[in-house]
């Protein structure tokens, strides 16, 4: 049997193809799905099925396209209300081809159409345990499990007390050896402490797994409803896209260039200027109001949560790949009303993303980047002189933060600007630069007028052994409470 993960970081999200006797079969694919097509034809399979663990909330889903290009038969679950041709799966249902069967099993919890799928690989040796492993969905994560509030339906409550037995019924009865493969990795706004790693086993699970210790259903479901992180408001539109099934990126009209004077006239109507650069070159010069969210990082899922599907957006990238990059992650969130991009001119004159807009001679802004160290010394001599913003997760402030430093996470930022005063210069890290970069472009566009960006973050912090402080549960000054790997 052929098998075999795939990845992506902005996402946080693993698909998985299976293969055997010629066919593969297809597990929660991304939206651009070349990269099925690829591994598919490159050992000699034909995709025949496609499978949903239920209709996800994160990000779009490829199955339309990729069964409009394969002839394939799309699979989801009978409560998955999903609106497109598809075969509905029911717990115990087998579906074999080759020498694989996937058995389903209906796991409500996470979402009320969540289902897992138990791997059975007959080309392993005689007597060797079955099932070889078991792909998890949003049910069970490395080191954590789904998070039961996203229904518009089901309160978590429900939810969540349908989440222990199917934890508890279907996932703890399977052998200790059965190898775990979920849908999501540590980043994901689909669990609350997700584990670093891609793969684990039931046993692992069991032993090391938060949610999964002994306790009674009632103590369960206390634990999984007491904190929520923000809810994004994209996630319940795009279960609806999934439902109906996007339309194929190949659809998406081309984008066009936008000078410098047309962007600042669209930007003035209402239109988003998208920084996608690093956070040194956004800090070096960028479109005055621009919001900042850079490709190195979980890019969409952030362009998600802060900006959402409506907003028509311009893109300023770093060069022409980097544009096309930004623009299929955004599509994969269903981001799909960009409206063009930054660059001016023809031939030998092209100016592309800030050399337009500079060299059409309009005011830019910047972000000073500030060590850990130039901090400190500010800190020591000026204690009262800079505020210093912490946007990391209040898991992450618990376990170590800077002493008189103030904790909102990047997704409360802008609901809770009022604790922070504007005329007052304010130094903002996060563990590693990239969230403090975005955290910096929303206190501008806000009207802080004196706003740095502490390069290399907590992690820097920490290298250069400077002070800092823990405690088990976050502070008062700590703006919610979600735990976080």
């Amino acid at each position: 049997m052929f098998f075999q993960q795939f990845y992506l970081n902005c996402l946080a999200h693993a698909s998985y193809v299976l293969g055997s006797g010629g066919e593969a079969a297809v597990v929660d694919p991304q939206r651009d799905v070349e990269v099925y097509l690829d591994e598919a034809a490159k050992h000699g399979l034909r995709i025949t099925r496609i499978f949903e663990t239920h209709m996800h909330a994160d990000f779009v889903s490829g199955h339309k396209e990729l069964a409009k290009r394969t002839g394939a038969q799309i699979y989801a679950g009978a409560r998955s209300g999903a609106k497109l041709p598809h075969a509905v799966m029911r717990d115990g249902d087998e579906i074999r081809f080759g020498n694989c069967m996937l058995k389903v099993m209906e796991t409500p919890g996470h979402s009320i159409d969540s289902l897992c799928f138990a791997v059975h690989d007959f080309d392993q040796p005689p007597g060797a345990p079955q099932p070889w492993a078991v792909l998890t969905g949003d049910t069970l994560f490395i080191g954590d499990v789904g998070r039961p509030d996203l229904s518009p339906v089901y309160s978590p409550q429900q939810l969540a007390a349908m989440l222990y037995d199917s934890l508890h019924n279907k996932l703890l009865a399977l052998p200790d050896s059965t190898l775990v493969y979920p849908a999501h990795g540590a980043g994901s706004l689909c669990g609350r402490v997700i584990g670093e790693g891609r793969h684990s086993t039931i046993g692992q699970e069991r032993r090391f797994n938060y949610a999964l210790q002994p306790r009674g259903k009632d103590e369960f479901v206390d634990l999984l409803t007491s904190e929520f992180a923000d809810k994004p408001e994209y996630f319940l539109r795009d279960v609806e896209i999934n439902r109906a099934g996007a339309e194929p990126l190949t659809d998406l009209p081309p984008l066009p260039a936008l000078s410098a004077e047309e962007v600042l006239r669209r930007q003035q109507g209402g239109a988003l200027v998208l920084d996608t650069r690093n956070a040194a070159e956004f800090g070096g010069g960028h479109v005055p109001g621009a919001l900042h969210i850079g490709l190195s990082g979980q890019f969409a899922s952030w362009a998600g949560t802060l900006v959402g599907l409506d907003l028509p957006m311009i893109l300023v990238a770093a060069d022409p790949e980097k544009l096309s990059e930004a623009r299929m992650r955004l599509a994969r969130v269903g981001m799909e009303n960009v409206v063009g991009y930054l660059a001016s001119g023809e031939g030998g004159a092209f100016k592309f993303g800030m050399l337009a807009w500079q060299n059409a001679g309009l005011p830019t802004r910047d972000v000073p980047q500030i060590s850990v160290m130039d901090l400190h010394a500010e800190m020591d001599e000026h204690p009262a002189g800079i505020q210093v913003l912490d946007v990391r997760r209040p898991g992450e402030w618990s376990a170590g933060h800077l002493a008189h430093a103030q904790n909102i996470p990047l997704d409360k930022l802008r609901t809770h600007l009022g604790t922070l005063d504007p005329a007052k210069p304010i130094a903002v890290h996060c563990k590693s630069g990239y969230r403090s970069s975005i955290a910096t472009s929303l206190l501008l566009r806000a009207g802080f007028k004196q706003v740095f960006n502490v390069t290399g973050g907590f992690d820097a912090w920490e290298a250069q052994k400077l002070p800092a402080v823990s405690e088990a549960t976050a502070s008062a000054g700590s703006c919610g409470s979600r735990p976080t790997a």
